[in-house]
């Protein structure tokens, strides 16, 4: 089961990360990351307002912590893809999977097998390799604006993937999803009402009614589903599947986009894939 989820998360992602960049240039992060996370909100209540009192009682410092964690990694992954260019930025997440490992071996000691960590590198390797479009892109690139955002993101990204898997054991999955869009969706619309911005929401909701639902529904998905996966599997492992996400966003965009595969992306996604494919089946077992 944990395995599926995991890759039920993959695609979502995929999906997700390729809207969402579709969303900010269309409507800035503070209203894309408002639309996301009230539609979490909304939809996710009726599976965990029984558990709210006790939960917040139990668990009020996880809860609140993972919250402004994710809202943090949000905003920055939000930036980066908007101001920089996803051939760079693409790449960069792959860090992601080093922070989670490194979270999880040191604080609640998760032990992966020797093949499991080959595999987890030679996923990385081909992460990296399909969503680089050129090697040449990263000659001379300067540390601006979008690089440091790109930067930053993986690491709050990966701090946050941690903070809900252990959090999706500690309480439970729904909870620490419904809890974390909750928490960013009234820190969102305080904004939005203290910048005047409330009819820019209204006005986008009316004109792309599609993308927004679109958007909302793959990337918590892919959080829902990430975190059911987390029961089953290591943290580690169950990102690591997951975050085959970063190659797919890219196939996906150079499909599309009809561009040519080069050589070195082509070898990059059989890399990714079939160790992703090796990795879930012996982590099945």
């Amino acid at each position: 089961m944990g395995i599926l989820f995991a890759l039920t998360a993959l695609f979502s992602w995929g999906l997700g990360d390729f809207l969402i960049q579709k969303s900010t240039r269309k409507f800035g992060d503070w209203i894309a990351l408002f639309y996301i996370t009230a539609f979490s909100s909304v939809v996710l209540f009726p599976f965990v307002y029984h558990e709210i009192i006790n939960s917040l009682s139990g668990h009020s410092l996880l809860l609140i912590l993972s919250s402004f964690v994710i809202l943090l990694a949000a905003l920055l992954n939000f930036e980066a893809l908007r101001e920089g260019k996803i051939s760079i930025v693409e790449p960069i997440y792959a860090l992601e999977i080093i922070v989670v490992i490194f979270l999880s071996t040191f604080i609640i000691h998760e032990k992966l097998s020797l093949l499991q960590i080959i595999l987890v590198g030679l996923s990385m390797i081909g992460i990296f390799l399909v969503s680089t479009k050129s090697f040449s892109h990263f000659k001379g690139v300067k540390l601006e604006k979008g690089l440091w955002y790109a930067i930053f993101a993986a690491l709050f990204m990966g701090t946050a993937t941690f903070m809900f898997g252990f959090g999706s054991r500690e309480i439970n999955p729904l909870m620490i999803n419904w809890f974390t869009s909750f928490f960013i969706t009234i820190v969102a619309l305080l904004y939005l009402i203290s910048n005047s911005r409330l009819k820019e929401v209204a006005e986008d909701f009316k004109k792309n009614k599609r993308l927004i639902f679109n958007v909302s529904f793959f990337d918590n998905l892919a959080w829902v589903m990430f975190s059911f996966a987390t029961l089953y599997i290591p943290i580690a492992v169950a990102t690591s599947i997951s975050e085959g996400y970063i190659a797919f966003a890219s196939f996906l965009g150079l499909v599309i986009n009809k561009e040519k595969l080069k050589y070195h992306q082509i070898f990059g996604f059989l890399i990714a894939f079939i160790s992703i494919v090796i990795l879930s089946i012996v982590t099945g077992k």
